[in-house]
Parts: structure tokens; sequence; C-alpha cells
């Protein structure tokens, strides 16, 4: 199938449009290139042109002005407002919600879509528009009967913060940001395995679980805590040094006997 293409208004090079119908009207993508989504409309003679796509959106996007008033009524007096909504990711869905935007005299002045986190297979739509209190109310009359209006009268912003969230999922930036997820992190507690050989064993388990609270109880800014090892934990410790000491010329490798 040959690939669709937008032209730019300010010259002849043509920019290829994006494969996944949920990045067809993201504005990081548009704006990369000097373009705007103001009043976008999928032209209805592309849709039937691009009718087999394969399950996705058309491709191939039109650009008319849907704020003109035909009896020359003024504008003034609309205010700025939002509305959320989902609807399923299929050739034609978002074609027909974007007729009523254009038949309500609704000026659309962005628009940005992504995946839906709440239903699957379903796209979700941010719509930012100018119009009266009275055509935005008939506006969701219409759009609820063919989409799933989320929310209405939503700020750019939470729409943003959530798909930044969405994104990239939170991780510790500073050493103190890991007090927040210590206790996530995978180690050996006071539990043991019954095939652990020290399973058995009531004081190690004790001396294990007293490290683990140690451990767990720090929070960065604190002095580091100073454990005190038994006379036995010494003398453990004390063969296990000697003994690897003796083995470290024939079995160590020569980069750890470099640095030794």
């Amino acid at each position: 199938m040959a690939s669709a293409h937008v032209m730019k208004d300010t010259g002849p090079e043509p920019v290829p449009c994006m494969q996944p119908a949920m990045m067809m009207f993201s504005s990081k993508y548009w704006s990369r290139r000097g373009m705007s989504l103001d009043s976008a409309m999928f032209d209805h003679q592309n849709q039937q042109q691009q009718r087999h796509t394969g399950g996705r959106m058309s491709r191939r996007t039109s650009f008319s002005p849907i704020d003109e008033r035909a009896d020359g009524e003024s504008t003034a007096g609309s205010g700025e407002t939002a509305v959320v909504f989902s609807l399923k990711n299929e050739v034609g869905c978002l074609v027909k919600a974007l007729k009523l935007f254009q038949e309500k005299r609704v000026n659309l002045k962005h628009i940005e879509s992504r995946m839906s986190r709440r239903v699957p297979n379903e796209v979700e739509i941010f719509a930012n528009c100018s119009c009266s209190k009275k055509e935005f109310n008939e506006l969701l009359q219409h759009l609820k009967d063919q989409v799933n209006i989320i929310s209405f009268n939503t700020p750019a912003h939470v729409w943003s913060a959530e798909a930044d969230d969405e994104e990239v999922p939170w991780f510790p930036m500073k050493i103190s940001e890991l007090d927040q997820c210590s206790h996530r992190v995978l180690m050996y507690g006071s539990e043991l395995d019954a095939d652990h050989p020290g399973f058995k064993d009531n004081i190690y388990r004790e001396r294990r679980k007293y490290f683990v609270e140690v451990a767990m109880n720090y929070k960065f800014g604190q002095p580091i805590p100073r454990i005190e090892y038994t006379p036995e934990e010494v003398r453990t410790w004390g063969v296990v040094f000697r003994e690897l000491t003796k083995l470290y010329p024939t079995h160590a490798c020569r980069e750890y006997l470099k640095n030794l």
C-alpha cells in the first residue's frame, strides 16, 4: 500500500504521516515540523481511500476551518475549554467525532491522542477548543452518543502530567530518594528456605535479622551504623580470610592480584 503524505502549507516538501493511529495528532511530532493542529479534520474522501488500513485510523489528514460562521455570526464572547474522550482505535471513529466539532461550530485549538490506560484497544483524545458555553454543552450531548467522555474542562497541564507519568516511571534521582524504595529491594531477611544451611541455626537467623533491621532503618544523612561483631564471628571470618589468602596466588585472576 502506498504510503500517505501530508503537505506543509509553507512548502512543497512532503512530510510522512506517523504510522500508529494514536500518534497522528501528537503535538510533539507536529511542533518539531513547524506545523499546528488548528481546526484538524479528516477529509471524508481520504477516509474512503484509506478504508483498508488494517484496523488503524486513516493515515491521511486534511485541515479545514471549523470555526467559520455561515451566517456571519461573531465569535466574540467565546472561551477556551477542553474535553477528554475515548473511542475505539478503528477507521472512521475519530472522523465522526471531529465532524461534530464542525457541525456545532466549535473551533479546535489543539488536539492530542494517546493509547487508553483504562480500556484496551481504545484511544484517548484531548481536544482544546474555543466556543461558547452553550455550544460546548451541545457538543458534549452529541459526543456522548459516539464516544466515552472521560472529563471536560480538563487543564492541559493535567493531561501532560498524566502522559509524562505514563512514559517515564518514577525512579530515584538522588541518594536521599533511595529511602523511598529501599523496602522494595529483594533481600534476605530472617525467613530462610528449609534447604538453607543456616535454616536450623537459630543464632545465625537472629543475627541475620538484626543486620536486616539495621539496614532497613538507616536513612540518608544519618551516621553509618557501626556493627560490633561477636568473638565467634571474628574467629570465623579470620579463618575465612587466611584460607582465601593462601588460594589467591593460584586461583585469583591477575587483575585481582594486581590490586591487592
